[in-house]
């Protein structure tokens, strides 16, 4: 039977990021924190185990916030040389993420800076959005500079963190409000030749659809006119909810 995905997040996976934190941290109170974390973790499905690592890290550190981030810093390793290995191999900076999602809101600069390096190994698309709710105007602007990053991960992102119903996230209508801004964004992926890149930009257009039929067709109307073989797939994916409805119809 294949592992559960909360079930990466074990014993062992404690013990393994207590050993990473220490070795750049020696003052890092690994038994305490192997304590806190081993008593309930096999109780609890995976975003209980995420929130009490991190809530964890943050009590057993007793660092103010950039210094924690540091620290984090330093264990991250080496970038993913694609966004292959986004989840296999970055899972488990997931609590980290985590910690930055509820601690960072009140340090923009710091979170943003290490959402960017985060996302390079694993993903800061949950981490972000405190951030593009909290303060829309700030992170859109640099989410509108990673847009044309030449890091494949961090133009995703770009991406990711303004999509209306990210899955396993609470609905973001950011992109709603900030509508002309919103599609700059996507004006500068819609040719992207990474894959990923372009799968992100299609959810983020039937997100759209599904929200606001109007945006939706403004957006397609305007890609439609000589469109890139990336574009067009890109909208042909975006439009399959659109698709749907119209089967039903026939």
């Amino acid at each position: 039977m294949a592992k559960k995905l909360k079930e990466y997040y074990d014993a062992e996976y404690i013990e393994n990021l207590s050993d990473k934190i220490q070795q750049v941290y020696p003052e890092f109170n690994r038994d305490l924190f192997i304590e806190l974390v081993s008593k309930d973790i096999d109780k609890l499905e995976f975003g209980q185990r995420q929130l009490l690592i991190a809530e964890s890290l943050k009590e057993v550190l007793d660092l103010d916030y950039p210094q924690s981030i540091e620290i984090f810093t330093k264990i991250l390793g080496p970038e993913l040389p694609s966004n292959i290995g986004m989840f296999t191999e970055g899972y488990w900076l997931w609590p980290i993420g985590k910690f930055v999602e509820i601690y960072g809101l009140n340090n923009f600069t710091v979170s943003m800076n290490f959402i960017k390096e985060l996302t390079k190994r694993h993903t800061g698309e949950f981490a972000i959005r405190p951030f593009v709710k909290g303060y829309p105007e700030e992170t859109i602007a640099i989410l509108t500079q990673w847009s044309e990053d030449p890091n494949q991960n961090v133009r995703r992102l770009s991406s990711e963190a303004m999509r209306i119903r990210l899955p396993w996230a609470k609905k973001l209508y950011t992109a709603l409000e900030y509508f002309p801004e919103y599609r700059k964004i996507l004006e500068n992926l819609k040719d992207d030749p990474d894959k990923s890149v372009q799968k992100s930009v299609a959810n983020n257009l039937n997100d759209l659809y599904r929200e606001e039929k109007e945006k939706f067709n403004e957006i397609i109307e305007d890609w439609s006119q000589e469109p890139s073989k990336e574009c067009a797939w890109i909208i042909k994916h975006g439009s399959r909810t659109k698709r749907k409805e119209e089967n039903r119809k026939d």
